[in-house]
């Protein structure tokens, strides 16, 4: 049976729904004249099952407004009082039918319509500037409005026909590491002994890469003896190499394995774990580690681990205990020149 949760799925679908209505005013220089605030109104459309007409105000809907063309939608549902959605595209159109772009006014966004709300355009075009323009023909012309209106947004389960498991590679190489099958190459390490596979080891580590492949001496070597390294350390170096993570470890050993994981990386150029084991560092700095944790940035090359360091010191409570600690006369001997940083970091 497969060790791992079915997946499922779900959407969230938003979508609208579009018509449009074409006006066409005859007989425009009768319709000048009828008065401020007064309109003429299109024949009712239907446009995503809602009702409309247009109100087209030849004398603009406000005296500030009397030298205006005005047009306006109107929803004209009587019986559904749910509210809606919807957005306005009004042109005026030439000859051809075809919007013209310097009167094509679209709503930015969706604007709440109750089941008689209007929303349009004041000051859509000056009658002046319509009467002056080719757009009027034989005393002619044509607006159309465009409405979409959005649904209302669903959710609902979808079928998910081929269920694809998570990678399990990482177990698969961490078996064959545990196993020793296949293995044909061994590491000593602090008087233990690890199978191991040198083309997995060498493809994950450009050191190792190097010594197993390479023209190094331990290339026809079937033992290779690692010091300056505890077995533990490399066995969880060795677990990483195989499934790109760490294994469990004893939380009273978090900190104390992440220092030496982190020089064990830097050693083999495993850059993942070392940013894994200074990130660990990052997290657990305190009076006690401060100067052996900024001691171990210094030497390795970690600059966020060093910020962290410097950030917690400049603290004075802080400062005042770590240089009082043990950790910090190994600082000093190891690394005077961080010295010289910290001093200036807080000068500033």
């Amino acid at each position: 049976m497969p060790n791992y949760s079915p997946s499922s799925a779900s959407a969230i679908v938003a979508d609208a729904v579009s018509g449009s209505h074409v006006l066409k005013i005859e007989g425009y220089s009768l319709t000048k004249g009828c008065g401020t605030g007064e309109f003429l109104r299109s024949e009712i459309f239907v446009i995503a099952g809602h009702r409309w007409h247009i109100k087209y105000f030849p004398d603009g809907v406000v005296s500030d407004y009397a030298d205006w063309i005005d047009i306006f939608v109107q929803r004209d549902d009587d019986t559904d009082g749910k509210d809606i959605m919807a957005r306005l595209w009004i042109s005026l159109l030439n000859h051809d039918g075809e919007s013209v772009p310097s009167h094509d006014i679209i709503s930015s966004q969706f604007e709440k319509y109750s089941p008689k709300t209007a929303r349009g355009c004041k000051k859509f075009m000056k009658r002046k500037d319509l009467e002056e323009s080719s757009y009027l023909k034989d005393d002619c012309f044509s607006i159309r409005c465009h409405v979409t209106v959005r649904n209302e947004i669903r959710t609902f389960k979808t079928r998910t026909l081929v269920d694809v498991p998570p990678s399990n590679l990482h177990r698969h190489l961490l078996d064959l590491l545990t196993s020793g099958k296949g293995g044909d190459i061994s590491f000593e390490v602090g008087g233990e002994t690890f199978r191991a596979h040198r083309y997995i080891v060498a493809a994950r580590s450009p050191v190792f890469m190097a010594e197993l492949l390479g023209p190094m001496k331990e290339k026809a070597a079937a033992c290779i003896r690692i010091d300056g390294m505890e077995a533990k350390v490399f066995k969880a170096m060795l677990h990483f190499i195989y499934t790109d993570s760490l294994p469990n470890i004893d939380e009273d050993e978090i900190v104390g394995m992440a220092q030496h994981l982190l020089v064990a990386a830097d050693r083999y150029n495993l850059e993942r774990l070392k940013l894994m084991c200074e990130e660990t560092l990052c997290k657990s700095i305190n009076k006690d580690s401060a100067a052996t944790t900024l001691a171990l940035a210094e030497q390795h090359g970690c600059d966020g681990l060093k910020k962290a360091c410097f950030e917690f010191l400049t603290s004075v409570d802080n400062l005042k205990a770590v240089m009082a600690s043990d950790g910090f006369a190994h600082l000093k001997s190891s690394c005077p020149s961080i010295l010289e940083v910290l001093v200036t970091n807080l000068s500033r």
